[in-house]
């Protein structure tokens, strides 16, 4: 089933879980659903986050020295699901923390904290028979990432194996703000385009109200991470405040751009 984005483009937003700790995790979640984000990515703090660049290493860092967990992670998904019905909520982990807890045990403790489904960053698709056996049996929506590097061929398998939908990366590279977005992300999506229905949603280096709009001109959602942990760095005491204001700034800047652009 592909997730429902209720705005045009979506927002995936994505925080590390655990910084500066749980419990205002669970503010800054709550304050960016009610500033429209769609779907969340609750992050897992992993010790060698290699996709991840220095925002949301110091993030990860931050948050293990709180000693948060995969398990602290999905109880947390099971709060938030309580109070928010209709959002998305995607676990964003590396493979070892759920190898460690074991795969058939992730998938039933996040089948029943309520979550939607999960995108292992550091598992290719090539490798992911027993991830996606385990996924697919607790009706959970495995999503992949997708790189303007891959051939038509990988394209089809990362499509085929996707659920919720499918994560186009802008660029090569680590996470990170960037001041403009490559033409390479609209051609990934142009060829994601052909070979599923899935909603596409690009992410990696998006930070602003302009590149916002950019990308709603072509994919079905935005995903924006080390701008929104950037946020919560630079705002101890009044992370969720701020990332709140950051959302709606973002998103309706964006959509006034666009209807200026119309």
């Amino acid at each position: 089933m592909p997730l429902v984005f209720y705005n045009k483009p979506g927002l995936v937003a994505y925080v590390t879980c655990g910084d500066p700790d749980l419990a205002t995790t669970r503010e800054i979640v709550q304050a960016a659903i009610e500033a429209s984000a769609d779907v969340i990515e609750l992050g897992v703090p992993f010790s060698d986050p290699v996709a991840d660049g220095p925002v949301i290493q110091r993030a990860s860092e931050r948050a293990l020295k709180n000693g948060t967990s995969l398990a602290e992670v999905l109880t947390l998904a099971a709060e938030i699901r309580q109070q928010a019905q209709s959002t998305g909520l995607i676990i964003f982990s590396y493979l070892n923390p759920i190898l460690r807890m074991g795969m058939e045990k992730f998938c039933k403790v996040a089948r029943a904290a309520g979550v939607d489904g999960a995108l292992v960053t550091d598992l290719p698709v090539e490798e992911a028979s027993e991830y996606l056996c385990a996924m697919h049996e607790h009706d959970l929506a495995p999503v992949f990432l997708a790189a303007p590097t891959s051939p038509d061929e990988r394209l089809k398998r990362i499509a085929k194996a996707s659920r919720g939908f499918v994560y186009a990366v802008s660029r090569t590279g680590v996470t990170g703000q960037r001041q403009q977005l490559a033409e390479d992300a609209r051609k990934l999506v142009k060829r994601l385009r052909r070979v599923t229905k899935l909603p596409i949603a690009v992410g990696f280096g998006i930070s602003n109200a302009e590149q916002f709009a950019e990308v709603g001109e072509f994919a079905d959602a935005v995903v924006v991470g080390s701008a929104i942990v950037e946020t919560i760095e630079r705002n101890p005491g009044s992370e969720a405040a701020a990332v709140e204001a950051f959302v709606r700034r973002l998103t309706i800047d964006s959509r006034q751009l666009s209807t200026t652009a119309g």
